[in-house]
C-alpha cells in the first residue's frame, strides 16, 4: 500500500508538471513572434533600390504603427545590392527600380532562388540641371547624345558655350541600368561621366555645378533646388515636364515601374507588408512621396 501511494503521488506530480508545460506552451503559441500562426515571423528585412529607400521607409514606419509587434528594416544601396542580398539570403524583400537581368535570373536558378515580382508603383526619371542653366527643353535624342558623350558643349543643344558635366548613378543602381537601356539605347555612358552613389549625391552635384546634368527619380526632383528639364520624344513632339499626372497618363517619355521581389510567394509579415504597400493607405504614401501610385488617388 505504501508503494502504491508513492506511485500515485508521483503520477499526480507528473500530471501537474505536464499540465503546467502545456499551459505555458499554449500561452507562448498565442504570443506574436514565438510560435504558430499568431506568432509568425514579424521581422522583415528590405534592401535595394536607392530610389525606393525613402518610400519603403515611409511604408515601414506606417506599417509598424499598425502592427506594434513587427520590425521592418529598410536599407538602400541600389537595386543590384537588393538582388545580391536576395541571392545570398540576407533579405526578405529586394527593392528594384528595374527588372532582374538575365544573368541574375540564371544565378537565382542555380541557387534555388525563385524571384517573384510585385508591382508597387511607378516613377518618372527626371533630367535635371542647375537652376541657373538657361536650357529648358531637350529631346530624347539630345539627352542620349549628352549622356553618351556625343555632345560635350551646351551650345550643341541651344545653350551657352560651356562644357557639359555629366553625372550618373553608379553601376549598382537600377536607375543607371534603366537609363542606359531605355534612354541611351544601350550605349555606354560618356567616359567623362562621374558616377555617384545616390539620388542625393546627384542632386548635390547638380546644385553646386552650374553646367552639370544628371537624372533622379521624380520624388527627388520635385523637392530639390534644381531645374527639371522638359523632355520631347522627338523634335515635333510636345515638351513634357515630368509630373505624377504626366507619368500616369503616359505623356512623359522616361518612366518605369517600382518593384519589390520576394523569394517565392511571400508569407507571414512579408506578405502583410506587401499587401499594405499596395493598399489604399500604402498607395497614398506613394502619392505623398511624389511617386506615381498604381491607381489615381
Amino acid at each position: 500500500m505504501k508503494t502504491y501511494g508513492v506511485r500515485a503521488k508521483a503520477r499526480k506530480l507528473t500530471e501537474i508538471v505536464v499540465a503546467s508545460v502545456l499551459l505555458t506552451l499554449g500561452l507562448l503559441w498565442a504570443v506574436p513572434g514565438v510560435f504558430g500562426q499568431a506568432g509568425a515571423k514579424q521581422q522583415v528585412v528590405v534592401k535595394g533600390s536607392d530610389t525606393m529607400v525613402n518610400l519603403a521607409s515611409a511604408w515601414a514606419e506606417a506599417y509598424m504603427k499598425l502592427h506594434p509587434g513587427a520590425s521592418i528594416s529598410v536599407t538602400g544601396g541600389g537595386s543590384g545590392t537588393g538582388i545580391a542580398a536576395m541571392l545570398n539570403g540576407t533579405c526578405d524583400i529586394a527593392n528594384c527600380s528595374r527588372r532582374w537581368k538575365e544573368d541574375e535570373n540564371k544565378k537565382a536558378a542555380q541557387l534555388g532562388v525563385t524571384p517573384v515580382e510585385h508591382l508597387v508603383g511607378y516613377d518618372g526619371i527626371c533630367v535635371v540641371v542647375n537652376k541657373n542653366n538657361p536650357v529648358e527643353t531637350l529631346t530624347l535624342d539630345q539627352v542620349r547624345r549628352i549622356f553618351n558623350g556625343s555632345y560635350r558643349n551646351w551650345r550643341q543643344v541651344g545653350g551657352p558655350d560651356e562644357k557639359i558635366g555629366v553625372v550618373t548613378r553608379d553601376t549598382s543602381s537600377g536607375t543607371y541600368i534603366f537609363f542606359q537601356e531605355d534612354v541611351l539605347m544601350k550605349d555606354d555612358y560618356a567616359s567623362s561621366a562621374k558616377m555617384l552613389p545616390s539620388n542625393a549625391a546627384i542632386t548635390s552635384a547638380v546644385t553646386q555645378d552650374r553646367w552639370s546634368i544628371g537624372y533622379v527619380g521624380l520624388g527627388y526632383a520635385l523637392t530639390s533646388d534644381m531645374k527639371t528639364v522638359k523632355v520631347k520624344k522627338s523634335e515635333t513632339a510636345p515638351a513634357i515636364l515630368p509630373s505624377v499626372a504626366a507619368v500616369m497618363n503616359g505623356e512623359y517619355p522616361i518612366s518605369r515601374p517600382l518593384l519589390m521581389y520576394t523569394n517565392g510567394e511571400p508569407t507571414g509579415a512579408t506578405k502583410d507588408f506587401l499587401e499594405f504597400a499596395k493598399s489604399a493607405a500604402g498607395q497614398k504614401i506613394v502619392d505623398d512621396m511624389k511617386f506615381v501610385p498604381l491607381k489615381a488617388q
